[in-house]
């Protein structure tokens, strides 16, 4: 008895989850960062593959220490000043808005010029403005003279 009343015991049936949890054997949390080892095969992987653009993306990656989300937003005006690849940068974090700043290495930027100076970033020449306008009403919520710039074949 609790408190004068007689408490029932209801005996509910177990439930069991219909699917296996997505989690389950795997290895959770933060990982054990690349070696070197495996930075090399990787971009070795990348050079045979003829893969430009993922080339780039990963030296980027570890020469910065960017988050994912950062490295993705950053555009190729901000890495490519005039004929050659900045060799330092300052990019602001999209989480904690802190200013980072990091050394672009040669092999880094090599790739990277490499990536611009592929035909699958060749700037869209059209022989008439009109053609141009055209695409640009597609855009409607771009300011004009940045869309202008980000005119872009992607293969």
């Amino acid at each position: 008895m609790d408190g004068g009343y007689l408490m029932s015991k209801i005996h509910l049936p177990a439930v069991k989850p219909k699917r296996r949890a997505w989690n389950k054997g795997r290895i959770v949390g933060q990982k054990l960062p690349l070696l070197p080892k495996q930075v090399w095969a990787i971009q070795a992987r990348l050079e045979l593959a003829e893969d430009l653009r993922d080339l780039a993306l990963f030296n980027l990656a570890i020469d910065s220490k960017l988050r994912s989300c950062n490295l993705v937003s950053l555009k190729v005006v901000a890495l490519v000043v005039g004929d050659h690849v900045r060799e330092r940068m300052s990019v602001i974090r999209s989480k904690t808005q802190w200013p980072v700043q990091f050394e672009v290495s040669e092999g880094t930027r090599d790739s990277i010029w490499n990536w611009v100076c592929s035909l699958g970033m060749l700037v869209v020449t059209y022989p008439k403005t009109s053609h141009v306008n055209a695409l640009l009403r597609l855009l409607p919520y771009t300011p004009r003279k940045r869309a202008k710039q980000r005119l872009i074949v992607r293969p």
